[in-house]
């Protein structure tokens, strides 16, 4: 229990410590004599996870935070963002937060601009992916179908990281801005107003639903055998 006790303390004490004749353990924080080995070294602040990034405060405080933060329709489309993004090789928290961004998570959402949907994918977009009118829907109508609209908007978005040799900030912008505009500024977030707005709200929303890390896995520890002195 004394061994527990000291491995579970948050210092970052060193454990010494020993077996004794009769097959009882020793241990101290400290080399107490010339029986005590070191067999635990106590990990130093560089050794620990840093703690995952607290919420922008100011970010905290917008609307489409607030509004989208205990919204109910995260839960309901967080298996198809997964299952889309896993599909398509997309990291699943991105696309998330794309949604958050571009429609916090209302399947029925258009823009002034025509784009439709949880991922605000506009007809012809969804045309180059094949998506087509038929006698019972159109385009844009088959866009309002949120497992027709994430596949395409995930589909868009990996397409874009590709493009953009994986730079995410890049990706978002063209997906905003179209990649035409990103390469006429020669590979850099175009200078609007409102692309740059949205590259900086879903790195922020990506941030927020990143998995933390795994924490450490837990060091294997054998306490020495004390051995008698030679007499």
């Amino acid at each position: 229990m004394l061994l527990l006790a000291l491995l579970a303390s948050p210092a970052s004490a060193d454990i010494w410590g020993y077996i004794d004749e009769q097959g009882r353990p020793h241990v101290a924080t400290e080399k107490l004599d010339d029986r005590y080995q070191l067999f635990f070294k106590g990990r130093s602040s560089a050794d620990v996870a840093p703690p995952p990034p607290a919420v922008d405060a100011a970010f905290a405080q917008s609307a489409i935070y607030q509004r989208v933060v205990d919204h109910p329709n995260v839960g309901r489309f967080e298996p198809l963002i997964a299952r889309h993004a896993r599909r398509h090789g997309v990291d699943a928290a991105l696309v998330k937060a794309v949604v958050a961004a571009e429609s916090a998570f209302e399947p029925d959402a258009v823009s002034p601009k025509g784009a439709l949907g949880l991922m605000q994918v506009i007809p012809e977009t969804a045309e180059r992916y094949g998506v087509t009118g038929d006698g019972k829907r159109t385009v844009a109508q088959k866009l309002l179908d949120p497992a027709i609209n994430v596949d395409v908007g995930t589909r868009y978005l990996r397409d874009l990281l590709a493009m953009f040799a994986d730079d995410v900030a890049l990706a978002l912008a063209a997906y905003n801005a179209g990649e035409n505009n990103v390469l006429k500024y020669d590979r850099q977030v175009p200078p609007f107003p409102e692309t740059r707005e949205f590259v900086s709200l879903v790195q922020q929303f990506h941030a927020l639903y990143r998995p933390p890390p795994p924490p450490p896995k837990p060091a294997r520890i054998t306490i020495p055998k004390h051995r008698a002195a030679a007499r």
